[in-house]
């Protein structure tokens, strides 16, 4: 995912790509499973970023066109693309730029990205362009409360000190679908267990639009050394245990002929 809101991003590209969690290939076969995509469906990544969810459904053999605001996201993606060999189609825009003649898609994904649009409009104009059969789905990735977790609860906590605004955390995607026509709501989820250094999560940090280095400014350095501090105070040899639950929620049209046909 990627956003353009207060620059959250900015200059994050490289940090995204190689210390953001991937989806596994696993959680996309079990999608494709669940939403009965066949070879060649058309499959829309809106807020594509570094191309993480249209290079998985491409290898899973659909028709991917990605869609990006970010410029210098959008063309790292198309690099990971090339360099493995992968047909995708990529637009600049983003919800706002959704328009009719894009689709049809037989699915649209978003990673880490829906709560930085306007959901009940995005939703809306996707209703435009996913088939009556379609659907969308919403990735996001979520650390249990375990105690190997908790170099996770420090990372949160150095970013808490250091956020120049204090909103508050993603709403619940629930009640954007359910006051859509994608009310049939369906959830998928494997977790993973890898190790850690601290460079894997200050890397991590600067992914993230809430320590990204265009955000923390002239406090990147300080921000780092912090946390790598913060870090070794918990582990001294440095290695760390990273217990995550990658998470797709699938929502379709219900099934109802006369919802349908009025469709």
């Amino acid at each position: 995912m990627t956003a353009t809101v207060d620059g959250g991003f900015v200059g994050t590209v490289a940090y995204y790509d190689r210390y953001r969690l991937a989806y596994p290939d696993r959680l996309i076969a079990r999608v494709a499973h669940l939403a009965a995509l066949k070879p060649g469906d058309a499959v829309l990544d809106l807020g594509c970023g570094t191309g993480m969810l249209a290079m998985a459904f491409a290898r899973a053999g659909m028709a991917v066109t990605a869609m990006d605001p970010e410029p210098e996201m959008l063309a790292a993606a198309r690099r990971a693309a090339q360099v493995s060999g992968l047909t995708i189609t990529f637009l600049q825009g983003g919800s706002q730029d959704l328009a009719p003649h894009l689709g049809p898609f037989r699915l649209a994904v978003m990673g880490r990205a829906f709560h930085w649009m306007d959901r009940a409009a995005t939703l809306s104009r996707l209703e435009q362009i996913v088939t009556p059969a379609g659907g969308v789905v919403l990735f996001h990735d979520a650390h249990p409360p375990v105690e190997e977790n908790g170099w996770f609860k420090i990372l949160c906590a150095m970013q808490a000190n250091y956020r120049r605004d204090r909103k508050g955390g993603h709403k619940r995607y629930e009640p954007f679908l359910f006051a859509s026509g994608f009310s049939q709501i369906e959830s998928l989820s494997v977790t993973i267990r890898q190790p850690l250094t601290v460079d894997d999560i200050v890397g991590r940090a600067f992914s993230m639009s809430a320590s990204s280095p265009q955000r923390l400014g002239a406090a990147r350095e300080e921000f780092a050394a912090a946390l790598s501090a913060a870090l070794r105070d918990r582990s001294p040899d440095g290695k760390f245990t990273e217990v995550a639950e990658l998470v797709a929620v699938l929502a379709r049209r219900p099934d109802d002929k006369n919802y349908l046909d009025k469709k």
